[in-house]
């Protein structure tokens, strides 16, 4: 089903926004058991939206560019008045206040939130298995993970729950569920989307992203919810064009670099082959494809998981269990009472990123390891330019390997940090990243660009897109 084109039958009354929305719903009320992406649905309240936009149609009102249309919301952003928990039980029966900057900017084109989807706890962890609220299954094999942190929002697409979906990327949480589920996910330029509403995690890494299963729908959703807000200082003011209209499948002015630390070591050969298929068949309809170098990849996961713990542990210091979130019972003094909550309301994977984060910046070692970090980030940030001046964009894997067993890493923290070797580099120095299918659909090929170069590298997207159909 073509979302895009259903949005414009909506607009003209060919379609109605409630008909459209009953297909997603019966699908969840088919799928949902078995596959877990949802934390909270929002069916009744989204029944009352399709009506209202239904009415608003055929009284002869202009209606938004979402039209009526279903979104699935990632659970560490802020909806009004609908649960948010972060897949935290301290967050659990938390019903925020405000809405978040993406989802005020998506309910303004009649947009409607269907539900609320399943992650890692506070979006640590890279298979979705660390959530509360149980795991997620991976709708091509339900006995694997569906990647993670955005693992929820990337199976309900996969399994037909709704037409867009958004999810969030620290170090690759939109592009592994989207490489594992196969489907397409966008990690946008750093400040291109407000992060006003987003449960912060590693405030210089997180990034709002779209899970879809086309890249033009992705550019679409993109446009909605791109641009500078007042509520976040580190928003940028986007270049004035729809990237949507730029898509352009001609490649044959392009020079594609191809980053060797990309394909090293612990990087499955099925992947590499499947991914270099791709490359082949860029190079077929005419880019030039160069072997570029990144150096410092080889220090890129580690100084990444140090600066991310060190912004977690100060981030999450806020849930105290006093203003909102879990509390306790038990009469203690305030430094007993603080240490219990945060006790019973996080789960193991937090609690082990906060305790190392704090260590990190601890006196006496904030030189030694947040410090150090820093200066990783700044060499990979050169390598990154310098590969880039010398090609358009990058192309590579997303993931070092196909998605695994559920059960199968979860208590190897390690092996579950190195998944992400591939994409926290794009984090870490802000660009933006897609991650697309490839012919092998649980396989995904990440495309890496310039700051604001999201119309360049969809663009070079739908070429793999179209070519793996």
């Amino acid at each position: 089903m073509n979302h895009i084109e259903s949005i414009l039958k909506i607009k003209k009354g060919e379609l109605s926004s409630l008909e459209y929305l009953e297909k997603f719903i019966d699908q969840i009320n088919k799928k949902e058991d078995e596959i877990n992406a949802f934390i909270t649905l929002n069916e009744e309240k989204a029944r009352e939206k399709a009506k209202e936009i239904d009415k608003k149609i055929n009284n002869g009102k202009e209606v938004g560019k979402l039209a009526g249309t279903p979104i699935a919301i990632k659970d560490s952003i802020i909806t009004k008045n609908l649960r948010t928990t972060c897949g935290s039980q301290m967050l659990k029966d938390f019903s925020p206040q405000y809405d978040a900057d993406v989802i005020k900017k998506i309910k303004k084109e009649d947009g409607i939130i269907i539900g609320k989807t399943n992650c890692d706890e506070f979006c640590m962890g890279t298979s979705t298995e660390t959530s509360y609220f149980g795991p997620t299954h991976n709708p091509i094999d339900h006995e694997k993970v569906p990647g993670g942190s955005s693992g929820g929002s990337a199976a309900a697409i996969k399994y037909g729950a709704s037409p867009f979906s958004l999810g969030s990327d620290t170090g690759g949480s939109v592009r592994c569920p989207a490489s594992f589920c196969g489907t397409v996910g966008l990690k946008p330029t750093y400040g291109s989307i407000s992060r006003y509403g987003l449960i912060a995690y590693a405030s210089s890494l997180d990034q709002i992203g779209t899970i879809t299963n086309t890249i033009e729908e992705s550019a679409y959703l993109f446009d909605v919810i791109k641009g500078k807000t007042k509520n976040d200082s580190t928003s940028l003011k986007y270049p004035d064009r729809d990237v949507y209209e730029e898509l352009d499948t001609d490649i044959s002015q392009k020079t594609i670099g191809v980053p060797q630390e990309f394909f090293g070591e612990g990087v499955d050969q099925e992947v590499n082959e499947e991914v270099k298929k791709s490359i082949k068949d860029l190079e077929d309809q005419g880019a030039k494809i160069k072997s570029v170098n990144i150096p410092s990849m080889e220090y890129a996961l580690a100084a990444y998981y140090l600066v991310a713990i060190g912004e977690a542990s100060s981030n999450l210091a806020r849930f105290d269990g006093v203003r909102y979130g879990h509390y306790s019972n038990k009469n203690k003094d305030w430094e007993d009472y603080f240490s219990e909550v945060r006790r019973e309301g996080f789960g193991k994977e937090v609690k082990r990123r906060i305790m190392l984060g704090t260590y990190a910046l601890s006196a006496g070692y904030y030189e030694k390891y947040y410090q150090k970090a820093l200066k990783i980030r700044t060499l990979l940030k050169n390598d990154f330019e310098r590969a880039l001046n010398e090609s358009d964009l990058l192309v590579a894997p997303t993931m070092p390997f196909k998605p695994f067993e559920l059960g199968e890493k979860i208590e190897d923290p390690l092996s579950l940090y190195f998944a992400d070797i591939l994409t926290v580099p794009i984090n870490m120095v802000g660009l933006p990243a897609l991650s697309v299918p490839s012919k092998e659909e649980d396989i995904g090929i990440q495309i890496i660009g310039e700051p604001f170069s999201e119309g360049e590298i969809l663009s070079t997207g739908k070429i793999i897109e179209e070519e793996n159909q």
